[in-house]
C-alpha cells in the first residue's frame, strides 16, 4: 500500500513482522504462561485477545516470539506488529498498520477480499485521517474476518494511540471465530496506576481479554538460564550473584551475562560454571534499554538518578542531600523521583501507615550500578562527602541541634557494613583526612579475613592516600600488603611488599620484615615467575636491601626450595641456623622449610621433631595459624590423615579454616569427593590453584584420581595436560603416577609404564624421596598385570621397602603390601598375608577410596570376595562410578548379589552418560568398561529408548546442565 506520501506509508508498515524470524524461541522461565496460551488455543471459547504485560526487561518482546513459534506450529497464520514511540500521538494508526498488514498477509496467501465489497484499504486510510472510529472498527473486523485464521501480534503497545487500542478492544469483544490478538505491554505493576507507567486501556465491553503477567525469574530459572548459555552446570555463588544484581529481569541478568562473558569472568571447570574472583560487575553501554529509559526522562530525573545511586541508602534525607549536592530545588529532586517511579527506575519503600515512604531504591541494582559508574571523581566524591557528613553527624548528635528532621540513618535495603567505608574512600580528601583513614582502617581491619572481597583492601588503600606521616603511611603499606595477598591479588602484594623491603623504617619490626621477605618470595611463586624466584635465590639480590640476616637468609632459602633446589636451601638454612633460631617467632617459616627440604629426600624425623614441639605461647594469632596450615598441609601431602587431624585438634583449629588448597587434600583423604570437587573447580576456575612446592601438583593429580573414578577419563587427562610444564624445572611425580592411571583405564599400559620409568628416573636424578612411593607401587603393579618378569616388579618392590623402612610413612607401607601381594600368586598364603595386614592397615588409616581400593585388592588377590561389598559401599561413599561398575562385575563374577538393583541400573546409565559426554567412541567405552563393543552398543540403545533422548548430542547437553536424563517436552 503507498498513500503517496512517504511518511505516512513509513509509519503505516512500521516494523511490521521484521522482529518475528529473529532469535530461537525457547524462553526460559516461561514455561508456565506458554502453558497457559496453550491452554487458550485448545479452548473453544477461549478469549479472543491476550495481553502480556510486565516490566521493562522482563522478557515480553521474546515472549512474543514463542507465542508467533507455537501458532505457527499449529498451521496458525501470523502477522507480527510492534509500535514505537511516538505512535501513541497518531490517533488510530496502529488500527491502520493492522488492517495493512493483514491485505499484505492475503496477498502473499493468495486469497482475495469479497466479491463487489470496496477495497478496505482504500476506505479505511480517509476513516483515519477524519477520526472515524466506527469505519476503523468495520474495516479491521472485515479484514480480520477474511485472513481468518489468523493470529495478530502487537508487541509495545504501550507506544500504542489510545484511538486504536479503543478498536481493538472492542473488535476483540466480537469473539470471531479463527481470529486471536496477541498484544504485549510495559506494566510496572504495584501501587496505584500512576505509577505503573503507560499500560493498555480497555474499554469496559473488551472484558474477554486474558493479561497474562511475566512475573521475573526465580533463582531456579536464572539457574536454567545460567546453563543454557554456557552449557555448564552453574555453581550457586554464580547464580546468587546473579539474583542479587538482576533482581530477576531477564534482561539485566542476559546484560550481566553478555558482559562478564566478555571479560572472561564466567569460567568453565569440569562442566560447571563459575564467576572469577573480584569479577566487576558489568557496566551497562548506553543504548542498553534500561539507561535509553532514563536518558528519555532527560532532566531532572537524570541528575536525580546520578545522585540518588550515591546517596539512596540514607532514605528519605537523600532528597535533601541530592538537592544540596547538585543544584536542584528538593522540588526538583521530588518530581524527579516521582518520574522515575513511574518510568520503572525506582521503587519507593513505604514507611509507617500514613508517614509517607521511608525511601526509594532502584528497580535494578545493575542500572543503579550503571548510573553510579558514569558520575566523574570529582561530582561522586561531592555527593559521598555529604552522605558521609550526614551520618557523622547523626553518630556526633550535631543533626539534632540544627535540623528539624530525624538524624540520617541507613535503610535496611542497603549494605550496613560497606555503604559509610565506600563513601569515605569515594570522598577521600573532601573529607577530614585523619577521622576518614581511622574510620577506613577499622572499617578494614573489623571485616579481615575479607573472603568476599567486600571492600578491605580499597579501605585500605583508600586509607594510605590519606595518611601524611612517614611512620603511619608505612603501617598502612603493610595493611595494604597483607590485605592484597589474603583477597589473591598476589602480584600487588609484592610489589607493595618490595616498596617498604627497600627502605624500611624502625615501625616495621623484624618479624614483619621477614613475614614481607617472604612473601616476595611466595607472590613470585604464585605467578610462576621462575626468573624472579631464581633471582630472589641469590645472595646478591638480598644484598642489595637494608635487611637483618634473619629476615633476608630464610627468604633466600626458600626461595631455592620453591625452586626445587632442595638440597641448596636445606644447607643455607643450616649455615645460618645461628641466625634464625633463637628467635621463637623468627624460626618458624625456616624449621617449616627445613622439615619439608629434610621429607622431599625421604627423611621423616625432622618434621616429627617439629610437631612434638609445641608453639611458643607469644606467637601471634595469624603467625600461628599460618604455620598450623603449614604443617597440616605437609602431612596431607604425605597421605597422614590421621596426623593431620590430630594436628588440627590440638591446635584448635578446625579444617573449614585450612587455606582453600589444604582443606582439599583434606577432603580427598577423607572421601568427601562432592566437596573436595566442588572446591577443586572454583579454585581452577578463579585461578586459586596455588601450592607451594613439593605439593604443588597434588591439587591437579588429586582432582584427576576423583574425575578418573567418576568415569572422566578424558577430563582427567586434559586436567595433567594443562599442567605440565607450568612448574619451570620441577619434578612432576604425582602427575606421572595421575596419567599412568589414566593411560591404564584407556588401555595404553605400555605408555604408562615409560610415563612411570621417566618419572622415577627424574626423581633419582634430584635426590628425591618424595611421592616416588607411588610411582614404584603403580610401576610394580602395573608390571605384575601385564606377566613382566619377576625381576623387574622386584626392583620397585625393593625401592617400597626400603623407603617404608626408612619413614616411616604408613602410605608406603600399605602401597608396599599390595604391590608385593600383587606380584605373587593370586590366593597364596603370602598373598593373603600381606593382604590382610593391608586391609588391618588402610581401615585404620580411615581413607575410604584407599581402604576400597585395598579390599578389592584383598578380594581378589586373597580370595576374600567378601570384602567386596564393604569396598562397593566405600566406592558409593565417594561417588566413584567407574570404581562401583567393575566392583560390580567383581561381585557377580564371584557369584554374590549386587545390591539396590535400581541404583545400580541407574548409575550405569549415568556412566554411560557421563563417557559419552567426555567425547570417547564405543570402542573406548568398551575399554573403559572391560565390555565388549556390542555390550556398549546394547546399553547405548537402552539409555536412549528409556530416557527418550534421540542423540549422542542431546545426552551431551543434558549432562552439562545438569538436566535429567530425559527428553524435553
Amino acid at each position: 500500500m503507498d498513500s503517496g506520501r512517504p511518511a505516512e506509508a513509513e509509519a503505516v508498515r512500521g516494523t511490521t513482522g521484521a522482529w518475528a524470524d529473529g532469535a530461537g524461541t525457547h524462553v526460559v522461565g516461561r514455561e508456565r504462561e506458554l502453558r497457559e496460551v496453550e491452554h487458550c488455543l485448545d479452548d473453544p471459547g477461549g478469549p479472543g485477545l491476550l495481553f502480556v504485560h510486565g516490566e521493562r526487561g522482563v522478557g515480553r518482546s521474546t515472549f512474543a516470539h514463542a507465542v508467533a513459534a507455537r501458532l505457527r506450529a499449529r498451521a496458525r497464520p501470523v502477522v507480527a506488529l510492534a509500535c514505537v514511540r511516538g505512535d501513541q500521538d497518531r490517533p488510530l494508526l496502529l488500527a491502520l498498520r493492522v488492517v495493512s498488514a493483514l491485505r499484505e498477509h492475503r496477498a502473499d496467501a493468495g486469497k482475495q477480499g469479497a466479491a463487489g465489497r470496496a477495497d478496505p484499504d482504500a476506505e479505511v486510510l480517509p476513516a483515519v485521517e477524519r477520526g472515524d472510529r466506527a469505519a476503523v472498527a468495520d474495516a479491521l473486523l472485515s479484514a480480520l474476518t477474511q485472513a481468518a485464521p489468523v493470529a495478530v501480534v502487537v508487541d509495545d503497545t504501550q507506544y500504542a494511540d489510545a484511538a486504536s487500542l479503543g478498536v481493538l478492544g472492542a473488535v476483540a469483544a466480537r469473539r470471531l471465530a479463527g481470529v486471536l490478538l496477541v498484544l504485549t505491554s510495559v506494566w510496572h505493576g504495584g501501587g496505584d496506576a500512576a505509577r505503573r507507567g503507560p499500560a493498555v486501556r480497555w474499554p469496559a465491553e473488551a472484558g474477554a481479554a486474558r493479561a497474562i503477567p511475566l512475573p521475573r525469574l526465580t533463582r531456579p530459572q536464572l539457574a536454567d538460564l545460567v546453563a543454557r548459555r554456557s552449557q555448564a552446570v552453574p555453581e550457586p555463588a554464580l547464580v546468587e550473584r546473579l539474583l542479587a544484581l538482576s533482581r530477576g529481569v531477564p534482561a539485566a541478568a542476559d546484560a550481566l551475562l553478555t558482559g562478564w562473558a566478555r571479560r572472561d569472568a564466567v569460567r568453565i571447570a569440569d562442566g560447571h560454571a563459575f564467576l572469577a574472583a573480584s569479577a566487576p560487575v558489568p557496566v551497562l553501554p548506553d543504548d542498553d534499554r534500561f539507561l535509553r529509559a532514563l536518558h528519555e526522562l532527560g532532566e531532572p530525573c537524570r541528575t536525580t538518578a546520578a545522585a540518588l545511586s550515591v546517596l539512596w541508602p540514607l532514605g528519605r534525607r537523600a532528597v535533601a542531600l541530592a538537592a544540596g549536592s547538585t543544584g536542584l530545588s528538593e522540588r526538583e529532586v521530588g518530581y524527579g523521583v516521582r518520574r522515575l517511579i513511574a518510568a520503572g527506575l525506582l521503587d519507593e519503600l513505604p514507611g509507617e501507615e500514613g508517614g509517607g515512604p521511608r525511601g526509594w531504591v532502584f528497580r535494578s541494582p545493575l542500572m543503579e550500578h550503571a548510573v553510579r559508574e558514569r558520575l566523574g571523581p570529582l561530582e561522586r566524591g561531592r555527593l559521598s562527602a555529604a552522605a558521609v557528613e550526614a551520618l557523622w553527624a547523626a553518630r556526633d548528635g550535631a543533626d539534632a541541634a540544627t535540623r528539624p528532621e530525624p538524624p540520617a540513618v541507613l535503610l535496611a535495603e542497603a549494605d550496613a557494613v560497606t555503604y559509610l567505608p565506600d563513601r569515605i574512600a569515594d570522598a577521600g580528601v573532601l573529607l577530614g583526612r585523619e577521622r576518614a583513614a581511622a574510620e577506613l582502617t577499622a572499617a578494614g581491619e573489623a571485616l579481615h579475613p575479607d573472603p568476599g572481597d567486600r571492600g578491605m583492601l580499597r579501605w585500605f588503600r583508600a586509607a594510605l592516600h590519606l595518611i601524611e606521616e612517614p611512620a603511619a603511611r608505612e603501617l598502612a603499606l603493610l595493611r595494604c600488603v597483607k590485605a592484597a595477598w589474603i583477597v589473591g591479588d598476589h602480584p600487588a602484594a609484592g610489589r607493595a611488599a618490595e616498596t617498604i623491603l627497600r627502605d624500611p623504617s624502625d615501625v616495621v619490626s623484624a618479624p614483619d620484615l621477614q613475614e614481607l621477605a617472604i612473601l616476595q618470595v611466595v607472590a613470585a611463586t604464585s605467578v610462576k615467575d621462575w626468573p624472579q624466584l631464581s633471582r630472589l635465590g641469590t645472595a646478591e639480590w638480598w644484598g642489595r636491601l637494608p635487611l637483618p640476616p634473619e629476615a633476608a637468609m630464610p627468604a633466600r632459602a626458600l626461595a631455592l626450595c620453591m625452586s626445587d633446589r632442595w638440597a641448596e636451601g636445606l644447607d643455607l638454612l643450616s649455615r645460618t641456623e645461628s641466625v634464625w633460631r633463637p628467635h621463637p617467632h623468627l624460626r618458624l617459616i625456616p624449621e617449616l622449610a627445613q622439615a619439608t627440604g629434610h621429607l622431599v629426600h625421604g627423611r621423616t624425623e625432622p618434621l616429627a621433631r617439629a610437631l612434638r614441639t609445641p608453639p611458643d605461647p607469644g606467637i601471634p594469632p595469624e603467625s600461628l595459624y599460618s604455620i598450623t596450615a603449614g604443617y597440616t598441609l605437609q602431612l596431607l601431602g604425605n597421605a597422614d590423615l590421621c596426623g593431620a587431624m590430630g594436628l588440627l585438634t590440638d591446635r584448635g583449629m578446625p579444617p573449614e579454616a585450612l587455606p582453600p588448597t589444604t582443606h582439599f587434600l583434606l577432603l580427598l583423604l577423607r572421601g568427601r569427593w562432592d566437596d573436595a570437587l566442588a572446591l577443586a573447580r572454583g579454585m581452577v576456575a578463579k585461578d586459586q590453584t596455588f601450592v607451594a612446592a613439593p605439593q604443588h601438583h597434588l591439587l591437579t593429580a588429586g582432582t584427576a584420581t576423583i574425575l578418573l573414578a567418576r568415569g572422566k577419563p578424558a577430563g582427567a587427562a586434559r586436567l595433567i595436560a594443562g599442567e605440565r610444564g607450568t612448574h619451570e624445572g620441577h619434578v612432576e611425580t604425582f602427575l606421572d603416577v595421575a596419567e599412568a592411571a589414566v593411560l591404564r583405564t584407556m588401555g595404553q599400559p605400555d605408555t604408562a609404564d615409560r610415563v612411570l620409568r621417566r618419572g622415577l628416573r627424574e626423581a633419582d636424578a634430584r635426590g628425591y624421596a618424595y611421592g616416588t612411593d607411588e610411582l614404584a607401587a603403580a610401576l610394580a603393579t602395573l608390571r605384575a598385570a601385564e606377566g613382566r618378569a619377576e625381576e623387574e616388579a622386584a626392583a620397585c618392590l625393593w625401592r617400597l621397602e626400603e623407603l617404608a623402612g626408612r619413614t616411616g610413612s604408613g602410605r608406603t607401607r600399605l602401597l608396599y603390601l599390595t604391590a608385593s601381594a600383587r606380584a605373587r600368586e593370586p590366593g597364596s598364603d603370602a598373598a593373603r598375608e600381606l593382604l590382610h595386614e593391608a586391609v588391618d592397615l588402610a581401615r585404620s588409616r580411615g581413607q575410604p577410596f584407599e581402604t576400597a581400593r585395598t579390599l578389592a585388592a584383598a578380594a581378589a588377590g586373597a580370595g576374600s570376595t567378601e570384602l567386596l561389598h564393604e569396598a562397593y559401599e566405600l566406592y558409593g561413599e565417594t561417588g566413584s562410578l567407574l570404581s562401583r561398575f567393575h566392583t560390580r562385575a567383581a561381585l557377580r563374577e564371584a557369584g554374590l548379589a549386587v545390591p539396590g538393583r535400581k541404583q545400580a541400573t541407574a548409575e550405569n546409565e549415568q556412566l554411560l552418560a557421563t563417557l559419552i559426554t567426555e567425547g570417547l567412541t564405543n570402542r573406548q567405552i568398551a575399554t573403559v568398561l572391560r565390555l565388549s563393543e556390542d555390550a556398549v552398543a546394547n546399553r547405548l540403545s537402552r539409555l536412549f529408548a528409556r530416557s527418550g533422548l534421540r542423540s549422542r548430542t542431546e545426552v551431551v547437553s543434558a549432562m552439562l546442565t545438569g538436566n535429567p536424563l530425559t527428553a524435553k517436552g
